[in-house]
């Protein structure tokens, strides 16, 4: 079982590393400040992909990783800074919002 102290030094040793892939990518920036204001609501793929004027495809890759352009472990979700949470009837419907640690970065990039 962790501490609290030893969850604030994983994010602290975190932040950087999330704060660099959000400025090289304006996808995930404005992912992760699109959920920021709809928090702590949570958004579809097409949704976030409307209101940030790109491709879901995009979406998809910034959120979850994809090759060489998005790579896994510099995603939101590999961050950590954006959960995915099923929903629907049969669980199919992918919904994503922001994590703690995510409104945490985001308020202090603004």
């Amino acid at each position: 079982m962790h501490s609290n102290n030893e969850l604030e030094v994983s994010i602290d040793l975190k932040r950087p590393l999330v704060v660099r892939a959000l400025n090289r990518s304006k996808i995930r920036k404005k992912i992760a400040e699109y959920l920021f204001e709809i928090s702590p609501s949570g958004s579809y793929t097409s949704d976030i992909a409307y209101h940030i004027k790109t491709t879901p495809t995009n979406v998809i890759g910034a959120l979850r990783g994809m090759g060489s352009r998005y790579k896994e472990e510099e995603s939101l979700i590999g961050l950590q800074i954006v959960e995915q949470i099923n929903g629907g009837r049969h669980k199919d419907i992918k919904l994503y919002k922001l994590t703690d640690f995510g409104r945490q970065i985001i308020q202090n990039f603004k």
